[in-house]
């Protein structure tokens, strides 16, 4: 009850202030309104630039996993070549013998 009460003078007050003190208000606003544009403009740069440095970091990571999927991929075709090779001078070595 004492919160509802003290809400209600709150009110009161500050609609009395407001009307009294109205163009104290409005310089107040006017010198409040352009350091508030520059605050939330340089957070609003900050955050962009930490949005870029979270892309680049993405594509960096994606590269490398592609990367490492082109080099497995690679040892494999070798090991799948060298195999290829044995087996052919297997043969060679079958036909100079047969031969």
């Amino acid at each position: 009850m004492a919160m509802l009460i003290s809400g209600i003078i709150s009110i009161i007050l500050g609609i009395i202030g407001f009307s009294i003190w109205w163009e104290d208000f409005i310089i107040a606003v006017k010198g409040i309104v352009p350091i508030l544009l520059i605050l939330g403009g340089i957070l609003a740069v900050y955050i962009g630039f930490d949005a870029i440095e979270d892309q680049a970091r993405e594509e960096r990571k994606r590269q490398e996993t592609e990367l490492q999927k082109t080099r497995e991929e690679m040892e494999q075709v070798k090991a799948k070549a060298e195999q290829y090779r044995e087996e052919i001078e297997r043969l060679k070595g079958n036909v100079k013998n047969d031969g």
